[in-house]
């Protein structure tokens, strides 16, 4: 088969792996930039090109779109999908996981367990949204963070109202979620591929952070998650409509809660700690569908 990737950095160890696992399963795979496809939007014959030629018509594209480029990123992505090339992850799918708002929404519809969450745009209403979440210490997110960047601990009401007005003034949105505090500031990523959870594990931040991200310096340590969690997992990525995420849970008293669904999830950190072959799950998948 013959295999695309949206990525603007190959030498990424996760899009390193993806081009190592397709290449020995016999398979073509061209890593492009984003940035560098242009498109040809004209009735009944959709194209792309990238360095000044016209792509081929592939048989899979697989979409590693980062956050900063996703609403071109999910344009070239669209116009593959037009040319009938089978995408790993939906240009809409991504976009639903890419609002962080929306995406809570979604779950929250759906009944997946999730921490308090609000939202509002008027900062005099500050103290109550605190409150809504069950007051401090509370923790105020970025709505286009990453990484762990964007996530403030607010320990008093009064610090969280001089964030959350700070943000306002900046016109930057936020979400106000209720802080778990038994989750002792570790996570639980499960990377989810065709609807099965391929791979766990538990990340654990740094001292003195309460922010789990390896990216900011947490840990990691290969897992089995329980039936729920795992349910959990799937489920939110068959809402989101997502054939391959990582789906982010903290464990609080009364089950899982999800934080977050990446739809781009990196590779690195899950293979170190699990050993399990998370690229090759993902080749397979395509080879069963694309």
């Amino acid at each position: 088969m013959r295999f695309v990737m949206l990525a603007r950095n190959p030498d990424l160890y996760s899009h390193r792996r993806i081009v190592s696992a397709a290449t020995s399963r016999g398979h073509t795979i061209d890593v492009i930039n984003t940035l560098h496809v242009h498109m040809n939007i004209t009735s009944n014959r959709p194209t792309l090109r990238y360095g000044g030629r016209t792509l081929p018509l592939y048989d899979a594209v697989i979409p590693r779109i980062g956050a900063s480029i996703t609403h071109y990123g999910l344009a070239v992505l669209r116009q593959f999908e037009m040319q009938g090339v089978y995408p790993l992850n939906e240009s809409v799918a991504i976009g639903r996981s890419r609002d962080k708002l929306r995406a809570l929404q979604l779950l929250a519809r759906e009944g997946i367990g999730l921490p308090v969450t609000a939202f509002a745009h008027d900062p005099s209403r500050s103290e109550d949204v605190v409150n809504e979440v069950g007051g401090a210490p509370c923790v105020i997110k970025l709505l286009e963070g990453t990484q762990g960047m964007g996530v403030i601990l607010a320990e008093t009401v009064a610090s969280a109202k001089s964030i959350i007005e700070a943000f306002s003034a900046a016109n930057i949105n936020i979400l106000v979620q209720e802080y778990i505090k038994e989750a002792g500031g570790s996570d639980v990523r499960a990377f989810v591929v065709g609807g099965e959870v391929v791979a766990a594990m538990k990340r654990t931040g740094k001292i003195g952070d309460f922010r789990s991200n390896l990216h900011r310096g947490g840990k990691a340590e290969g897992i089995r998650l329980d039936p729920e969690e795992t349910r959990t997992a799937v489920r939110a990525a068959e809402i989101l409509g997502l054939n391959v995420c990582g789906v982010d849970m903290l464990r609080a008293k009364r089950g899982p809660v999800v934080i977050e669904v990446n739809s781009s999830p990196g590779i690195e950190g899950m293979e170190a700690a699990t050993g399990i072959d998370v690229a090759g799950s993902m080749i397979r998948l395509l080879e069963r569908r694309a």
